[in-house]
């Protein structure tokens, strides 16, 4: 078993990680790797020899990792396990996996791997949780100087904020063929969600997501009045938002974004602008240890 950690990542610390390799059999039957850049990544998926991978951070090392094995077509044939050390752990807390790293370290330990669903762009990218456009993701950029320091809180501060500054965006939002919303009007924020929550559990975009049935949640909202703006950030950190009558909720396998440039949010990946972007969830694309 190989255990990856990432000294940028999160909280993970030295005791923590000893503690994990205490839990999964000892040193003996665990090689600990530190991942520093891309390229310590890619030697070790190298010399992986079928050995499952455990991830020791948050959802941004968990996305590094399953976008590299996607990209070498390794996906489906690695077992990944995960020990949420991360800041907001969002996959982790979508699916059940222990915060507490020596409960995560025994269910990988004792449980089984499970297909996992991911959502696949065109330009090779991918969203382990979810992937947003709009006033989300705009949120997200203003606020990267102050993750240091706000961490699960930048998020909702970001919300509140871009619900009184942003107008939205004229967007062309087509789910599996068929027209959502046409660039005549504006949209605030438009996501797909693979897991429940986003910001450390601050916001819930997709209530009901589920990574393991095939679909995944699509929120597109029009809540681009100011009042309008604040409520619905205000709802989306309740996840509450789909009750409002100016946002659509549905679900979908395949989705597609165009018209003025906007900027995406994969799992905190921020990239962009772009002016037209498409999405598919591919089932079971990839294998994780999840509580039954």
């Amino acid at each position: 078993m190989l255990l990856v950690t990432n000294e940028q990542a999160g909280r993970t610390g030295t005791e923590a990680v000893a503690e994990v390799v205490d839990e999964l059999g000892g040193e003996s039957s665990v090689e600990v790797i530190v991942c520093r850049q891309d390229s310590d990544l890619e030697a070790m998926l190298d010399r992986r020899a079928g050995r499952a991978v455990v991830v020791v951070g948050g959802d941004g090392s968990l996305h590094t990792l399953v976008k590299r094995l996607w990209r070498r077509g390794e996906a489906a044939d690695c077992t990944v396990g995960l020990i949420p050390l991360g800041t907001g752990n969002d996959f982790a807390r979508g699916v059940g996996i222990p915060l507490d790293h020596r409960e995560a370290a025994r269910l990988i330990r004792d449980g089984k791997p499970r297909p996992v669903d991911l959502i696949v762009d065109d330009a090779d990218g991918v969203a382990v949780n979810a992937v947003h456009v709009g006033a989300g993701a705009e949120a997200a950029m203003a606020f990267r100087p102050w993750k240091r320091y706000l961490k699960t809180a930048a998020f909702p501060v970001g919300a509140v904020v871009a619900g009184f500054t942003v107008k939205g965006w004229r967007l062309r939002v087509e789910v599996d063929g068929k027209l959502i919303t046409s660039d005549r009007r504006r949209v605030l924020m438009a996501g797909l969600s693979n897991a429940p929550t986003i910001a450390g559990g601050s916001a819930e975009l997709g209530p009901g997501a589920d990574p393991t049935d095939g679909v995944a949640e699509v929120t597109v909202s029009l809540a681009t009045g100011r009042l309008a703006r604040v409520g619905y950030a205000l709802a989306l950190l309740r996840g509450r938002h789909p009750e409002r009558s100016d946002v659509i909720h549905l679900s979908g396998t395949e989705v597609t974004i165009s018209g003025s440039p906007f900027h995406v949010n994969a799992d905190g990946e921020l990239s962009g602008p772009v002016r037209r972007r498409e999405w598919r969830l591919v089932p079971g694309a990839w294998r994780c240890v999840l509580p039954e």
